[in-house]
Parts: C-alpha cells; structure tokens; sequence
C-alpha cells in the first residue's frame, strides 16, 4: 500500500491524504456477518456528556470480527481482503473447510487465497496462529491473548506487532512497541505477522468536514472559554494560561503525569518499562 495524495483542487481537498486502497475488496461486506451500531455519541446512561467532542459522523455496521479465532484445527481460505470504516487494521474474509465464513485481522502482505489454520503447534506463516510457547522467539506476532481463551487483546490496530523475546517456564517474554517487555503465559495464542495497514498512521485529514464524518465533534481551547468552564479561561481575548502548568478542565495536571497507579496488580509482570523519549530542542 502507499499513500494516495489528492489533488488540491479545492480548500477542502488540500494537504489531504488517504491510504491507496487499490487491490481491497470493492463489493459489499458479507451480510451476515454485519450487526447494527448503537450510538452514544459519548454520553452516558443519564444522558450527559461523559466523553466530549463525540458524535454526529457517518452510519455504519459493525463487521463481526473473530479476534479469538477458536476454530481450532480447522484449515481457512482468505476469500477477501476488506477496508473496514471502524478500524485501522483491514479485515480478511476467511472460508473454512467445512464451509463457515468469518472476519479476522489482517496481516501485512494477506492476499486472497492464503491459507492459515488455528493450531497450538502451527507452521509459522504469516496469519496463523498459535501458543506462544511453539513460536521462535524473535518473530513478529499480533493479536496476542492475555489469558489464554480470552481472544487477542494486544496489537490490534494498523500496522502494530509485538516481537517475542524468550521463553521461560511459564511465561513469554513479548517486547511492546513501546519497548517495555511484558510477560504473558506460553500458553496464550497468538498470530504470526504483523497488522495490516502499517501506512495508515501516515495520512492527513486535511479538513475539518472529514474530521466530522468520522464522528469528531469540534473542540474548544481553554482559554476560549470563560471561567467557570476551564481553568484557562477570562480575560479580554485570548491570554497566557496564567499558572505554572497547564490544567485540564477539571483542574488536573495535563502534561508530564504519570496515570498509572503506583502499585498496579500487573506491575509483577513487566520486566522492562518503556525507555524515555528524548525531547527534541
């Protein structure tokens, strides 16, 4: 895949760009495998805004995706390689031996006719999956489970992968994309590859009509507003914020604050935490 640059032949279309989708599935979803979406536009269950700049965007249906993929020992045929509005990632329509069809995340380089299977020991091609502990440390996986039988939890969205480091007793050594290295038991499942769509992260919006229809309702700066809706806001125009950090609108720290807890129940499974970045002058 590449990136297909539009022409600027209009305000809107300018510095806009999206992922060529050329070689995609161009047909209609299959039909059964569609479910109708619910919408809150981030509000809650008394029906006030828990979750601000949601709403309005285009109609959708969500595709059924099986991330667990629990038919087990059964071979599959990828039939189709599909764009998928609610996620980053494609999907692949899969057709099992015995006939059954399913969504499941598609893996960089997935073309129709590709055969994958389910297995605890699987050979190790792209799109099949299996346990940790039969997968040569060292190569890139996704959609990796948690707990075993829990379907894939980790690196899901477009392009992202976890490499797996070593093995030891009961556990799996996987490095995050954020270089922390986790442990997760050998004996949870997960696909070889990596998640398709790696370019995605490099498209520009370019307009704000664009943004809409995605379901993004437009945001206000603090220091727009007035007093009493942000710690930023007053004054005559538009003012330095005035304190000595910046302030969410409900009066914590914005920047530079760790949001894990000091003593997470997890923290005995991660071996390495994630390196810092260093700020560029």
């Amino acid at each position: 895949m590449a990136i297909k640059i539009y022409k600027p032949n209009r305000a809107a279309r300018k510095n806009m760009s999206i992922v060529d989708r050329a070689g995609l599935h161009t047909g209609k979803p299959l039909k059964q495998l569609l479910i109708p979406a619910t919408r809150t536009s981030g509000r809650g269950s008394e029906g006030k805004i828990t979750t601000r700049h949601r709403g309005g965007g285009v109609k959708r249906r969500l595709r059924l995706v099986d991330v667990g993929q629990t038919k087990m020992n059964v071979p599959a045929k990828v039939e189709q390689v599909e764009y998928d509005p609610n996620r980053t990632a494609y999907l692949a329509r899969i057709a099992y031996a015995d006939g059954e069809r399913r969504y499941v995340l598609a893996w960089e380089g997935a073309k129709i006719g590709d055969v994958v299977i389910t297995q605890e020991k699987a050979p190790e091609t792209p799109g099949s999956r299996m346990q940790l502990k039969n997968i040569t440390p060292g190569t890139f996986v996704f959609n990796v489970e948690l707990l075993s039988g829990r379907g894939g939890k980790l690196f899901r969205s477009a392009g992202s992968y976890g490499i797996l480091m070593d093995i030891k007793d009961d556990w799996a050594q996987v490095k995050m994309p954020s270089s922390e290295i986790r442990l997760i038991l050998k004996d949870a499942y997960a696909t070889i590859g990596q998640v398709s769509n790696p370019d995605w992260r490099h498209q520009r919006i370019g307009s704000a009509g664009r943004k809409r229809r995605m379901g993004w309702r437009p945001s206000v700066t603090g220091k727009s507003m007035n007093p009493v809706d942000h710690p930023h806001g007053g004054g005559e125009g538009h003012q330095p914020i005035g304190l000595k950090y910046p302030k969410t609108p409900w009066g914590k720290h914005a920047l530079g604050v760790k949001t894990r807890r000091a003593s997470k129940y997890s923290d005995a499974l991660i071996i390495s935490r994630r390196q810092k970045k260093l700020r560029k002058k």
